[in-house]
């Protein structure tokens, strides 16, 4: 229930004392459970006080993203930060997401999500995103406020931040207020109101088995099944089912809203205050009483998959299927995206997929592309565009960072239609070694202006 409104909540529960456990990591990542495919994982294996992957995690900073709803749209009154403090390895296997509160009494906290936003099941199977986690070791008034999550938004959301719920949101473990109690919740529709019943959403709770959800690690799972039909959302707490949505309940086109996209990105944090756990303590929360540092700690966080056949868009490789090893020079498909923001996945009338419904802001992401010692000089795409009069855009390639100036661009305006395709060359500054490669799209309507098949360097 990670809302993007706020929201009143009357939830009658009982909050149980924690007993003392040995807060403890696996060694590595367990084994992929029989019939299943390990798509993707971080087991949090490093030094004390170092950052979490770049590889894999962007790491939230502020009070809201960038022209999003503020507060992160729930109300809550931390700020993120990337500070050791806040946010770190704690060296022993787990990732330690700190909420501290200072002298002045401000409070500041720790938000990830995974660079990877394409997480969806293969076509006819299953996708399980699972954790092992250990909520904030504190419980009653001293816990007031504290709002640890483990949840997915849909990949839409990235780079718009206006078009919750619609895209989809999977609540995979909330908690609030240090109660021993797991939530699990959909949203998704229209707000308020709509199938998910939001702000609210489709949720189910209970208490975690054995030891409380403050005082030992638990193991919270979400499964997507595509395998029946209707099609089922599934949430676990220890291998324990205790919350089922189906497509029908959902209903259309609210259903192929939140999974026609390309996919989820993966979100771990721990908020202080806010819709959730003031409308549980029917107050404002943090309060005078709670107490600052007390840190989620996340052993691993792994995606699987089960079944199905096809493209599995959940487990591109690590480097683009280039037939080149990573090579420039080769075409790198543009569905091979190690990730993105805002591009669907769609059939192309050339054979394979392509990417699509790109606008102005929306990127795709591909690591390790190896330029060799030989400067590549320019670089050609396979586009298409059926934007109406007027309508058109930049196609840029960036190196290492978003935030990085283009080195090369074409502009692009209607081909003749969505499937049109034509090879476009653009001249990039002078350009060798092993990179990561943004293509990034620019425009100054917000209409959509082109889709892309593949693009290679030439030298």
């Amino acid at each position: 229930m990670k809302r993007r409104a706020l929201v009143s909540i009357a939830t009658a529960v009982i909050t149980v004392a924690a007993v003392s456990a040995a807060v403890s990591a696996n060694a590595s990542l367990p084994s992929a459970p029989s019939g299943w495919t390990l798509a993707w994982s971080d087991d949090f294996n490093g030094s004390a006080n170092s950052l979490p992957s770049s590889s894999n995690w962007i790491i939230d900073t502020g009070t809201g993203y960038p022209g999003g709803p503020g507060n992160w749209g729930t109300g809550e009154i931390q700020t993120y930060t990337n500070s050791a403090s806040n946010l770190s390895l704690d060296g022993s296997g787990n990732l330690r997401i700190t909420p501290v509160r200072n002298s002045s009494g401000q409070w500041t906290s720790g938000r990830i999500e995974t660079q990877r936003s394409n997480f969806r099941p293969p076509s006819g199977g299953i996708l399980r995103i699972e954790g092992r986690i250990q909520m904030p070791n504190v419980t009653g008034a001293s816990a007031a406020g504290y709002w640890p999550a483990f949840w997915a938004l849909g990949a839409p959301y990235r780079g718009n931040y206006w078009n919750w719920p619609a895209i989809g949101e999977f609540d995979i473990m909330e908690n609030v207020n240090g109660i021993n109690s797991v939530w699990g919740v959909l949203h998704c529709g229209v707000n308020p109101g709509g199938p998910c019943n939001e702000t609210n959403g489709l949720g189910a709770s209970r208490a975690c088995p054995g030891s409380s959800c403050q005082s030992a690690f638990h193991t919270y799972r979400f499964e997507w099944d595509t395998s029946v039909s209707p099609q089922q959302l599934r949430w676990y707490v220890d291998g324990t089912l205790f919350h089922t949505v189906t497509s029908a309940q959902v209903g259309e086109p609210h259903w192929s809203n939140m999974t026609s996209h390309a996919g989820y990105f993966i979100l771990l944090n721990v908020a202080m205050g806010g819709a959730f756990p003031n409308g549980v303590a029917g107050s404002a929360t943090p309060t005078g009483s709670t107490v600052s540092g007390r840190s989620m700690l996340v052993d691993y966080v792994a995606v699987y998959t089960s079944g199905g056949g096809g493209t599995n868009p959940t487990n591109p490789p690590t480097t683009p299927p280039t037939g080149g090893g990573g090579s420039a020079y080769s075409q790198i498909q543009a569905e091979s995206f190690n990730a993105q923001s805002g591009v669907i996945v769609e059939s192309c009338s050339e054979g394979g997929q392509n990417i699509g419904a790109i606008k102005n802001g929306d990127w795709v992401q591909f690591n390790n592309v190896n330029f060799g010692s030989t400067p590549a000089r320019d670089f050609v795409a396979r586009v298409a565009s059926g934007a109406g009069g007027g309508v058109s855009g930049l196609v840029e390639v960036r190196l290492d960072s978003r935030s990085n100036a283009p080195i090369g661009s074409f502009a692009l305006a209607n081909t003749g239609g969505w499937q049109s395709w034509r090879s476009i060359p653009g001249n990039i500054t002078a350009t060798t070694g092993t990179h990561t490669v943004f293509l990034t799209f620019t425009s100054g309507q917000p209409n959509d202006f082109v889709n892309v098949n593949w693009f290679q360097f030439r030298n």
